[in-house]
């Protein structure tokens, strides 16, 4: 591999996405480059600084087992500049909130072969990390599916959604704020249960809401909302 593509390897390798052979190729780099470390120990502080907030809200139960899991494993080699998941010394509940927050939807981030879509995907679930690990951000829970609608100080809002159904082929969900008498805004699309990151403010008093709409989304719903919450 040449010396171009070892280096942008430092995002994968920073969420465990590369494979045995790649890995050991770039911790051989890594060695060497003064660059790419920096890199990473920018990757490792961010983990620490939010691993040791508190008052995040709970992740659902069947990734904070996955966390959990992940946690508990050895891994056979110990490279020095290896983030950790796990801050010794960290109790076992704010550990798994922060661990939860930074790993919420980097599996398909890390599956992504274009290394400035992961870091794109990565940046996402970092400002979802920030929301979901301040003190100061208000939650209030969703009707209409389990969950809970997290919004920062800045007014950045996390909408955190259980036990919903994949979207139908040719179709996504999409979320709206609304205000007042205003026209509904597009706040972003997904697909399944999860943290989904709100691309619009959400003012104090206005309403999140989720309509299934045409794959891609349209600029004014076309249906009822079936999931709503109040910021």
């Amino acid at each position: 591999m040449d010396q171009e593509s070892v280096h942008q390897l430092t995002a994968a390798y920073a969420l465990d996405a590369l494979d045995s052979h790649d890995e050991r190729e770039y911790e051989e780099h890594l060695r060497v480059c003064d660059s790419c470390r920096s890199e990473l120990v920018s990757f490792r502080g961010t983990a620490a600084t939010l691993a040791y907030a508190v008052a995040a809200p709970a992740p659902p139960p069947a990734l904070r087992e996955r966390i959990l899991a992940q946690a508990r494993e050895e891994r056979s080699t110990v490279v020095p500049m290896r983030r950790r998941w796990v801050v010794p010394g960290l109790g076992a509940a704010a550990a798994v909130a922060a661990a939860a927050a930074i790993g919420l939807g980097i599996w398909a981030a890390s599956l992504h072969s274009d290394l400035s879509g992961s870091r794109k995907a990565l940046s996402q679930q970092q400002t979802i990390a920030r929301v979901l690990a301040d003190p100061s951000s208000q939650a209030s829970a969703i009707s209409g599916a389990g969950g809970t609608l997290v919004v920062a100080p800045n007014r950045q809002g996390v909408l955190a959604i259980r036990g919903i159904r994949p979207a139908p082929s040719g179709k996504t969900y999409e979320a709206w704020v609304i205000r007042g008498k205003t026209p509904p805004k597009r706040a972003g699309t997904f697909a399944r249960s999860g943290e989904q990151l709100l691309t619009r403010p959400v003012p104090k008093g206005s309403l999140v809401a989720v309509t299934v709409e045409k794959a891609g989304g349209v600029n004014a719903p076309t249906q009822t909302p079936h999931i709503t919450a109040k910021a």
